[in-house]
């Protein structure tokens, strides 16, 4: 028996072991199954070069458990006492003195220095054995044990067969990897695509009321799984079949990216596009990052392009550098390459779908254009790609790419600055009778109700020379696209004054909303009354719902506008009723409102040119005064106006026909509605 020391003590280097290069106890098991399948390979590729003419025979890699060791067996390449010395006992720790003075300040530099794999097995074992015999000719099995101390022991023994065990007394403190349910899930989760069989215990079957083992292997892996074959194997039944399995709950995907690449980086997979039925659906992480069918994180970021986490999938690369525990990516060259490949291939397939069957791109476009979407915001380069394919929807389920719908609309919604209007609505229930006044002008509306067309609609209007966007119900119609100077209603100021005080008298007061009342001349024909938002202000409000920075649009009021039709007969008979009603108690009001007025006019002219200090005391006063006094008969008048309106059944059912338009007539207030129409009726 050989006994030896590592050089250095257990407080220095496996604490580090443990903290620094394995965040996650579980990943031992990964890196001693995928150690044994790597052994494994060596042998045959050993055999393919004639080096090792023996017997091959069931090269599976078996994993069990009893009540106290977890036990890793291949029927490998195996070791030599001397490559134990090697491989085992200088690889990590010669000059571990000198590793360990040189990173105590910064241990996460570790990373990639050199491959600790098997070492992971004392985060969960407080004594390890190696028994191993290597393939070549009267090679001596001999037997490697440490307890994780600086001291360490080789010993000859006897074993029939090449390859290795690994057998693992697990600590008292991680039993939990001793139960076969544990076991079998990371297997699973690390291990279920490695190239060469693992086995765990024996497939069970019920027998008698019972499950009992068969002497049938069970086998947890797929050694040939769809992304290391050639994309002509294939077929789309194939492509869903996989996706089934990755996630086995999911509808089937929209459809599939083969990655296939050897130069100048070795990476394969399959990227899906899933289908999405609601927001809670999109979710990240769920591309999986295998190094050589070892899986290694589903955590992409970097790899994968930012807008393409999205996506499901597979993705599998050698050229990816990782640390010893293959769990975190460090940076390199190859990784932004990858990522620039990954981006060029999702939009080359992208495109090829729209060239050739537009028909099922437009059928899927829905589903897809968030991903479309999310990489034009926010990848330049895949914009540039993207959009000769991406597309618009109008609400009549049409759907164009921007240089057709700009080709479309350029005649009839241009305005008188040269400005192409593209209108749209995010909500065609909310908005239809916006969208149909809009359709009678031979207007096209675009339905731009997707999460992020927000964001987009402010990045076109950037990329779209002289093109602006407007919601529907931003204006009326007239200045929707405004083609000359807007026709003013022909209204004295004294009546635009009644009009307006007698509906602002009347609209409810809803939490953060502020109106602002105006009069128009809308026609005979157009609506005696209809509320619209600035498109700016609730742009900002909407923007400040998804990007940081922008939190003082989104607490402030929403400001409407109320847009009286001067030309419609019920605005009509409301303003003549109004003035009939109201006339003898407002006489008065306005006589000295008059007289006021013309008063501060004369104190006005009097102080034109003056410097304030020279007017005098007497003149400030008296005009202080009248504009008091003015704010008072205001004040009287808005009272009478509104003690009127208050009264008048049309005004209020105008008010609440325009609210109930936009969906702000709620509670008490729709009640109350209901029974005025009926009523009225």
């Amino acid at each position: 028996m050989q006994k030896g020391n590592i050089g250095v003590t257990t407080e220095n280097i496996f604490p580090i072991i443990k903290k620094f290069l394995y965040s996650d106890h579980e990943i031992f098991l990964r890196e001693l199954v995928s150690n044994a399948v790597d052994a494994t390979q060596k042998l045959k590729t050993l055999a393919s070069k004639g080096e090792f003419k023996g017997e091959m025979g069931d090269l599976t890699v078996k994993v069990s458990l009893n009540a106290d060791t977890i036990t890793i067996s291949d029927r490998g390449i195996g070791l030599t006492a001397e490559e134990i010395e090697k491989y085992i006992n200088q690889i990590a720790f010669s000059g571990a003195n000198d590793f360990l003075e040189k990173y105590k300040d910064d241990a996460n530099a570790i990373i990639g220095h050199f491959g600790l794999g098997f070492y992971s097995a004392f985060m969960v074992a407080k004594k390890v054995e190696i028994i191993t015999k290597s393939y070549r000719e009267d090679a001596q099995a001999v037997k490697w044990t440490c307890d994780g101390s600086p001291e360490f022991t080789i010993e000859d023994v006897e074993k029939a067969d090449r390859g290795s065990d690994i057998i693992l007394y697990i600590d008292d403190d991680c039993k939990e990897f001793l139960e076969e349910a544990r076991i079998s899930a990371l297997l699973t989760k690390y291990c279920r695509f490695l190239p060469i069989p693992v086995a765990f215990g024996k497939k069970k079957e019920w027998k008698d009321g019972k499950q009992v083992e068969t002497n049938e292997d069970n086998i947890i892996n797929e050694t040939y799984p769809l992304w290391t074959r050639k994309p002509v194997e294939l077929k789309d039944e194939d492509y869903k079949k996989f996706y089934q399995e990755l996630y086995p709950m999911a509808d089937e995907p929209l459809f599939w990216i083969h990655l296939n690449v050897d130069y100048p980086f070795n990476l394969t997979g399959i990227l899906y596009f899933p289908k999405i039925k609601s927001n809670i659906e999109l979710q990240r992480n769920k591309i999986q990052l295998y190094c050589n069918q070892v899986y290694v994180t589903d955590s992409v970021e970097g790899i994968v392009p930012d807008f393409l986490t999205l996506l499901h999938g597979v993705i599998d690369s050698p050229d990816i550098p990782l640390n010893v525990s293959r769990s975190y990516l460090q940076s390199d060259s190859n990784v932004k390459k990858i990522s620039t490949y990954i981006s060029k291939k999702v939009s080359d397939r992208l495109q090829a779908i729209f060239k050739n069957n537009r028909k099922e791109f437009e059928e899927k476009w829905d589903d897809l254009k968030i991903f479309i979407n999310y990489g034009m915001l926010t990848q330049e380069d895949f914009y540039e790609k993207a959009n000769k394919f991406a597309l618009l929807k109008d609400t009549d389920g049409k759907y164009y790419t921007y240089e057709e719908y700009q080709s479309l609309i350029k005649d009839n919604q241009t305005d008188k600055d040269g400005n192409l209007i593209y209108l749209y609505s995010n909500n065609m229930d909310e908005q239809y009778s916006y969208i149909d006044a809009a359709k009678n002008r031979g207007y096209n509306i675009l339905l731009m109700d997707g999460q992020l067309d927000v964001a987009m609609i402010s990045m076109l209007e950037q990329k779209f020379e002289k093109s602006r966007f407007t919601r529907v119900d931003s204006d009326i119609i007239d200045r929707l696209i405004a083609k000359e100077e807007h026709k003013e209603a022909n209204l004295e100021s004294n009546q635009r004054e009644i009009l307006s005080s007698v509906f602002r008298s009347q609209l409810p007061q809803i939490k953060k909303v502020e109106f602002n009342v105006e009069t128009q001349a809308l026609g005979e024909n157009g609506a005696p009354i209809m509320i619209t938002q600035s498109e700016y202000m609730r742009r900002m409000k909407e923007m400040a719902n998804i990007q940081a920075g922008m939190s003082f649009y989104g607490e402030m009021p929403n400001m409407y506008n109320l847009v009286l039709n001067a030309d419609h007969k019920l605005v009509k008979q409301v303003l003549t009723d109004a003035d009939n009603s109201c006339k003898a108690a407002l006489e008065p009001i306005e006589s000295e409102m008059a007289n006021l007025n013309n008063r501060r006019k004369e104190l006005q002219k009097a102080q034109e040119g003056k410097k304030t200090e020279d007017i005098p005391q007497a003149e400030k006063d008296e005009l202080n005064d009248i504009e008091k006094k003015i704010s008072d008969e205001t004040t009287k008048k808005q009272a009478v106006l509104g003690e009127y309106a208050n009264g008048n059944k049309i005004i209020h059912q105008l008010i609440d026909l325009a609210l109930l338009q936009n969906n702000m007539l709620k509670g008490e207030a729709l009640t109350n509605f209901v029974k005025r129409s009926i009523e009225l009726i």
